[in-house]
């Protein structure tokens, strides 16, 4: 067979790298140029910010069961929180799924309020419960479920509208009421996802509970926003590395458990 009558070889693939890299390069220029950022500004503080972080080199772990204790007591506004926020989401997603809601009106109000406690922030809640109930866990238990049953009730709504209609109908022809046709042929037909969105939000709590004591929410954040308001830097090394340790065991304990559900 002579070289002319070879199939000829397909072409030479498009590399996006240069694409990609000025891409990249025209966004940091707009970045740079609509936030005035001033990289001699930011080499200068680069030395301030070491020094400061280096104030955090000695964690006193001399108070550690008391750590431990407040600790729990975030875990427990982040639970409870989480708790809240499955009650709403479980009560008002049946009406946000268009396949499920009893009518038009209840699918929009339902919709809407969905989308209020998804659109209010739970650091703004908490400062708003702070100021009204006075400090401790309570606010952070009403922020934390107010907003993340936002997102939970969208979650679980958008799942019911996926199950298969064939279900519903069926359990609609056997002259069930509403509440008997989400109960029967709603729920358990995505149980296990809404156990895997359920685990997702409590993750996510838990660190926010720590964040919300900065505001007065209770926990180990209320304990370290008055040692960083003292400049008692060993005892808020001590504070940071227990939320960090007990994050972290907590994150890898619930990707096993979401694991586990799939």
């Amino acid at each position: 067979m002579t070289a002319s009558a070879r199939t000829p070889l397909p072409p030479k693939p498009f590399n996006p790298t240069p694409v990609w890299l000025s891409a990249w390069i025209v966004v940091l220029w707009l970045i740079v140029r609509d936030l005035d950022l001033s990289f001699a500004t930011l080499a200068y503080g680069v030395e301030d910010m070491a020094e400061y972080f280096g104030r955090y080199h000695a964690p006193d772990f001399s108070d550690l069961p008391h750590y431990l204790s407040l600790m729990a007591q975030t875990i427990a506004t982040a639970l409870w929180g989480t708790l809240v926020a499955l009650l709403f989401a479980v009560a008002l997603a049946p009406f946000a799924a268009r396949n499920l809601t009893p009518s038009s009106t209840a699918y929009r109000t339902s919709r809407e309020m969905l989308n209020f406690m998804r659109a209010m922030p739970d650091l703004l809640l908490a400062l708003i419960f702070v100021a009204s109930l006075g400090l401790g866990p309570l606010p952070g238990v009403l922020a934390l479920g107010i907003h993340t049953a936002g997102f939970l009730g969208k979650f679980f709504a958008e799942s019911l509208e996926r199950i298969d209609s064939g279900v519903v109908e069926a359990v609609r022809a056997s002259g069930a009421s509403h509440s008997q046709i989400v109960m029967y042929a709603g729920w358990p037909s995505i149980l296990r996802e809404a156990l895997g969105y359920t685990l997702y939000v409590m993750d996510r709590n838990v660190r926010m509970a720590s964040v919300l004591g900065l505001v007065g929410a209770g926990g180990i954040g209320l304990a370290l926003h008055d040692t960083l308001r003292l400049f008692k830097y060993d005892e808020s090394a001590a504070l940071i590395a227990v939320i960090l340790v007990v994050l972290l065991a907590f994150d890898y304990f619930s990707t096993w458990l979401r694991g586990k559900l799939k």
